[in-house]
């Protein structure tokens, strides 16, 4: 018994144009919320341990400069390592010139107190004198 539902011998198939872009739209859509949520989570930080101040949290601009000394006294201007001797022209090239932009220094907790004052001689002979020290927050008030 068998049954044929289609009386006609013609072998042509009926051909559909029309391409579903639905599933694809949903990768893309996936996708992208992936890479909205790990881009900010990629930017590499240069990784300093910070002490704590009790000061209270000032403005800080759209674009800080940050100089930052690291355990073993390399610094880094943003997150490019910079000499001590290099450091000025360095941050004439950030700042374009400006020397009353304020200069962020961040310095690993286990920095000489030494290493950190030759910094901030080095900034300020280079012209840099508004220099702020980051620090990070603490609850408790002395």
């Amino acid at each position: 018994m068998a049954i044929t539902l289609k009386e006609s011998n013609d072998d042509d198939l009926d051909q559909v144009h029309e391409i579903n872009v639905t599933p694809f739209i949903d990768v893309i859509l996936v996708l992208l919320i992936i890479f909205m949520i790990a881009a900010p989570l990629a930017t590499v930080d240069v990784a300093v341990d910070l002490p704590t101040s009790t000061a209270k949290r000032q403005v800080r601009p759209d674009k800080p400069i940050f100089v930052t000394l690291q355990r073993d006294n390399v610094i880094n201007l943003g997150e490019t390592p910079v000499s001590r001797e290099g450091l000025g022209s360095a941050l004439d090239a950030a700042t374009q010139g400006d020397k009353n932009k304020r200069i962020f220094l961040r310095a690993d907790k286990t920095v000489s107190y030494g290493n950190l004052m030759q910094l901030m001689n080095s900034l300020r002979g280079a012209g840099y004198l508004k220099v702020a020290l980051v620090g990070l927050e603490s609850g408790e008030a002395h």
